[in-house]
C-alpha cells in the first residue's frame, strides 16, 4: 500500500514517520521543506506538490492546520487521485467541512473517510492514539490494516462528520480543562503549596485528566516547547464553540475557555504550547498586585 502525506507538521510528520517505520510506503508534501526532512530520516519520500505525492497513493491522508486548507487541498488531490485510491483526512475540522471535502470526493467519483486523531504527536509517533473514523464503509474496511498501525483504539462513527464532531468535542473538553488546572495551579503557588506536592496530592483525587498526566510535569517545568499551541487550541475550541451554535447548544464554560486561549495569543504567546495559557493567568496575578 503506498501512502501519501500531505502536511507533515507535528501531528502528521509523526504519522507519516510511524508508518514508515512499519514498512509502509510514504510519500510526503509540505510547504515547509524542514518538515519534510524530518520525515525522510525514517524513509519517507519528499515530493514537491501536492498533487504528485497523490497521483500514485492508494490512500492520501490530509493533515492541514485549517479547514479552508483542508478543502483546497482536496479539490487539488482529487482529480489527481487513483480510481479506487481513498482519501483520508486526518486533520481538526468541523462537520460542515467534513460534508464538503466528502461531497467533493462523491462528486469526483473518490471515498473519503475522516480519521482525527487523539493525544499528542509523541503517542502518534508510535501509534498510541486513539482514532475517530467515519466515512464510507468500504473505504474504512479496506483501512483496517492501516489503522491498526496509526493507533492503538479505532472508534467508527455513523458519518464522517459524527467523527469530526467528536474529535471537537474532545478538544473542548481538554483544553477547557487544561485552561482550569493552569487556574488551580496558580491558585495553588499563592497560597504557597508546593509545585510537587500539588501535582502528586492532585493525581489522587478526582480532578486528574489526561491534561494533569501529560501537560501539568510541562507546565510545572515551564517548558513551554510547542506540541499544540495555543493557537491551534483556540482554533478547535472555536470550531466546537460554533458547532454547538449551529445546533442551538449554548457552551458558556467553553466560552470562557476560548476567550482564555485567545487572549494567550493576543499577548504573543500563540506559538507556545497550550500550557502558555497559564502564563495569563500569572500575568493577571501580577497586575492585581
Amino acid at each position: 500500500m503506498k501512502i501519501a502525506a500531505i502536511g507533515v507538521g507535528n501531528m502528521g510528520g509523526a504519522v507519516a514517520r510511524n508508518l514508515a517505520r512499519n514498512g509502509i510506503v510514504v510519500t510526503a508534501f509540505d510547504l515547509n521543506a524542514a518538515a519534510v526532512d524530518r520525515c525522510r530520516d525514517v524513509g519517507v519520500i519528499g515530493v514537491e506538490s501536492a498533487q504528485e505525492a497523490a497521483r500514485d497513493a492508494d490512500v492520501v491522508l490530509t493533515s492541514l492546520p485549517t479547514t479552508a486548507l483542508v478543502e483546497s487541498v482536496a479539490t487539488e488531490v482529487l482529480g489527481e487521485m487513483r480510481e479506487h485510491a481513498i482519501l483520508v483526512d486526518i486533520s481538526t475540522i468541523n462537520p460542515e467541512t467534513a460534508r464538503k471535502v466528502e461531497n467533493a470526493a462523491k462528486d469526483s467519483g473518490k471515498r473519503f473517510v475522516s480519521c482525527a486523531l487523539g493525544k499528542t504527536p509523541e503517542h502518534a509517533e508510535h501509534g498510541e492514539i486513539p482514532l475517530f473514523v467515519g466515512g464510507d464503509k468500504g473505504a474504512i474496511e479496506e483501512l483496517e490494516a492501516l489503522l491498526e498501525i496509526m493507533g492503538n483504539e479505532v472508534f467508527i462513527f455513523a458519518d464522517a462528520a459524527g467523527a469530526t464532531g467528536f474529535k471537537l468535542i474532545s478538544n473542548l473538553v481538554g483544553m477547557s480543562n487544561l485552561v482550569v488546572l493552569t487556574e488551580g495551579l496558580a491558585l495553588a503557588r499563592a497560597l504557597k503549596i508546593d509545585d510537587d506536592l500539588f501535582s502528586q496530592a492532585l493525581s489522587s483525587t478526582g480532578a486528574v485528566s489526561f491534561q494533569s498526566e501529560v501537560r501539568l510535569p510541562w507546565l510545572l517545568a515551564e517548558d513551554w516547547a510547542a506540541r499544540f499551541t495555543v493557537d491551534l487550541a483556540a482554533k478547535d475550541v472555536g470550531l466546537a464553540v460554533g458547532a454547538a451554535e449551529s445546533v442551538g447548544l449554548k457552551t458558556p464554560t467553553a466560552h470562557a475557555a476560548l476567550a482564555q486561549l485567545n487572549e494567550a495569543s493576543a499577548r504573543g504567546f500563540g506559538s507556545e504550547d497550550a500550557i502558555a495559557v497559564a502564563k495569563v493567568v500569572d500575568s493577571r496575578s501580577r497586575e492585581d498586585v
